[in-house]
C-alpha cells in the first residue's frame, strides 16, 4: 500500500484549533491525519508532536501580519 501525501494548503481564518476551537495557526501532519492548533496550544504541544510528525507547520509569525503585506 503507498501513501500519498497531499500538498500543504494555507491555514484559514475557518481552521480552529483541535483543543480549544480559536484560529488555527499549528499543523501537524500525522500519519494517520492532521491536528490543528492556535499558537498557544501549537507552543504546548509542538516538541511532542514533532518526534511523530511527518510534517509541522508553524505559521504563528503570521498572527499580527496585515493583509497584503509580508511579516517581518
Amino acid at each position: 500500500m503507498t501513501q500519498a501525501l497531499l500538498a500543504p494548503t494555507d491555514l484559514t481564518a475557518m481552521d480552529r484549533c483541535d483543543r480549544c476551537g480559536a484560529q488555527a495557526f499549528f499543523r501537524a501532519v500525522l500519519i494517520n491525519g492532521e491536528l490543528l492548533f492556535c499558537a498557544h496550544h501549537g507552543r504546548e504541544y509542538g516538541e511532542k508532536l514533532a518526534v511523530s510528525a511527518v510534517r509541522i507547520e508553524d505559521r504563528s509569525g503570521e498572527i499580527n501580519a496585515k493583509p497584503g503585506s509580508a511579516a517581518t
